[in-house]
This record gives C-alpha cells, sequence and structure tokens, in this order.
C-alpha cells in the first residue's frame, strides 16, 4: 500500500505546483497573445517592452499597475490604441509584469 501511496502523493503535489511553475512571465509571453502586438526589443501595435520597463524603471509600484494594465487593458498611455483586457490570472499578471519590467 505505501509504494502506491508515495508516488500518488508525488504526483498531487506536481499538479499542485503546476500553475506556480507555469507562471514564468517569459512563457506566459509566448503562450497569452502578447507577441501578436509587443516585442521585446521594438514597437509592433504596443510598446517594445524594453521601453515599458524603462519608463517605470525606479517607480515602486510599477509592478502591480502594469498588473493591472494587463489583466484590465488600458489605453492613453503609449498612444490612442488601446490595450484589450488580457484572459490571465492575477498570478500571471504578475509574472507577466514582473518579467516585461526586467526587459532591457
Amino acid at each position: 500500500m505505501k509504494k502506491i501511496l508515495v508516488p500518488l502523493f508525488a504526483l498531487g503535489g506536481a499538479l499542485a505546483l503546476q500553475p506556480v511553475l507555469a507562471a514564468d512571465g517569459g512563457e506566459l509571453y509566448k503562450t497569452k497573445g502578447c507577441p501578436v502586438c509587443h516585442a521585446v526589443d521594438s514597437k509592433l501595435v504596443g510598446p517594445a517592452f524594453k521601453d515599458v520597463a524603462a519608463k517605470y524603471a525606479g517607480q515602486a509600484d510599477a509592478a502591480a499597475l502594469l498588473a493591472a494594465k494587463i489583466k484590465s487593458g488600458g489605453s492613453g498611455t503609449w498612444g490612442q490604441i488601446p490595450m484589450p483586457p488580457n484572459a490571465v490570472t492575477d498570478e500571471e499578471a504578475k509574472a507577466l509584469a514582473a518579467w516585461v519590467l526586467t526587459q532591457k
């Protein structure tokens, strides 16, 4: 019985951690549709992420502000084209925002 329970608990733990492990901003960038409008180092429809990181560098609340914009959308900061809301969880939005702020 113990031989069966140990692997089952290990599998359960791995599955429980999957959302945490998946919250890597670089991977989320690729899977959440961000490349349709954004690139790391050049402007497409939206700003380059290196430009976003430069604009918010040193701002204490930058990660929270960007996470809210990622999740809810916004307009006016980078021009007239609005960014639509994105289908991301709060954790995913925070991971994406943190990742964007590391781009140079």
